[in-house]
């Protein structure tokens, strides 16, 4: 696990109020409609739970795992209060076993990762996915340095980390690309994620 990414989130998650707010992502919680009870999901770098918490409620099984201790334990005690059970672990996407053919939903949200990482954890969740399995990804653009001189907060401050639409067709090429979109939207999701943001979604079904 690596140590300092780990000490980040845990102070960006230690305080009681959940930093990305209690509802889920608006785009995660728009294909609704496409989820069925009793469905498999993984919800990697959930963080406070938000997201993984969402889709329990929608009958499914849920796994979530992330780097920081506090927030899976933010995470869990969402779930009770909620009145759902998720499986929450502490781990690293890089570092996780990951299953083969597990899941029929998996969820990234704004999980940014630098560009050998990001491949690694998108052939990985290929893999755990069950064949005609969704990922449901959203995820900050380059564009997105721009609103933060604009006053949007949200995203990481480095290019690296941010993700381009050519980037992502290459990661899931040979699959069923349902959606692949640069968005601009209003986000409001906790104290953190605020403002009129630059994003790239996602809807990939494995073949």
């Amino acid at each position: 696990m690596t140590e300092p990414a780990a000490a980040m989130w845990d102070e960006r998650y230690r305080p009681p109020s959940y930093a990305y707010g209690l509802a889920p992502n608006a785009f995660l919680a728009a294909q609704s409609e496409r989820l069925q009870r009793g469905w498999r999901a993984l919800v990697p770098g959930d963080g406070e739970g938000r997201n993984g918490v969402w889709l329990a409620q929608q009958g499914l099984h849920v796994d979530t795992f992330d780097l920081s201790a506090h927030g899976v334990a933010k995470a869990r005690a969402l779930a009770a209060e909620r009145g759902v059970s998720i499986d929450a672990a502490q781990a690293d996407a890089l570092t996780w076993d990951w299953p083969e053919a597990r899941y029929d939903l998996i969820a990234l949200i704004y999980l940014h990762l630098v560009e050998p990482e990001r491949r690694i954890v998108h052939a990985h969740a290929l893999k755990a996915l069950k064949p005609g399995g969704l990922i449901v990804l959203e995820a900050f653009r380059p564009e997105q340095i721009d609103r933060h001189a604009a006053g949007a907060r949200g995203g990481p401050r480095d290019r690296a980390l941010l993700y381009r639409l050519a980037d992502l067709r290459e990661d899931f090429s040979g699959e069923q690309i349902l959606l692949l979109e640069a968005a601009d939207v209003r986000v409001e999701e906790g104290h953190l994620h605020v403002g009129d943001s630059a994003v790239v979604r996602a809807l990939v079904r494995k073949r």
